[in-house]
């Protein structure tokens, strides 16, 4: 028997395991890119509340690409939101000099609440 034949009907190749023929089955290559701590926090939520959803991003070979934009969505909210918070809140670079236990008490409450808005709209979602 050969190692591997090529069936014409469905265009598949097929390499001989044991006494059965196994398609030679693989997925595209799919693009590799970086992702942040927002992909990650995303990425751990599919993967446990919508496994269909992950699943399917997965063997389409989608997951990195779908991945990375929500991390860029997530990126780009959590700074707006910092800039509006710090404008409204008038958090400058005087209060800074100033008092700087002050602007870092006041920004870490902006972090906290940013992050809390960004895990609800976005990553939770």
């Amino acid at each position: 028997m050969e190692k591997y034949i090529f069936d014409e009907n469905n265009g598949l190749w097929y390499e001989l395991q044991g006494d059965y023929y196994i398609p030679c089955l693989k997925l595209p290559d799919e693009e590799q890119v970086e992702i942040g701590i927002w992909g990650m926090r995303h990425l751990e939520y599919i993967k446990h509340h919508r496994k269909g959803f992950y699943t399917s991003l997965l063997v389409g070979c989608e997951l990195n690409r779908y991945l990375a934009d929500v991390n860029r969505q997530a990126d780009e909210m959590f700074d707006t939101l910092i800039s509006q918070y710090k404008t409204a809140e008038g958090i400058t670079e005087k209060l800074k000099a100033d008092n700087q236990m002050e602007w870092v008490a006041r920004m870490n409450n902006i972090r906290s609440r940013a992050t809390e808005i960004v895990n609800h709209d976005i990553i939770y979602n």
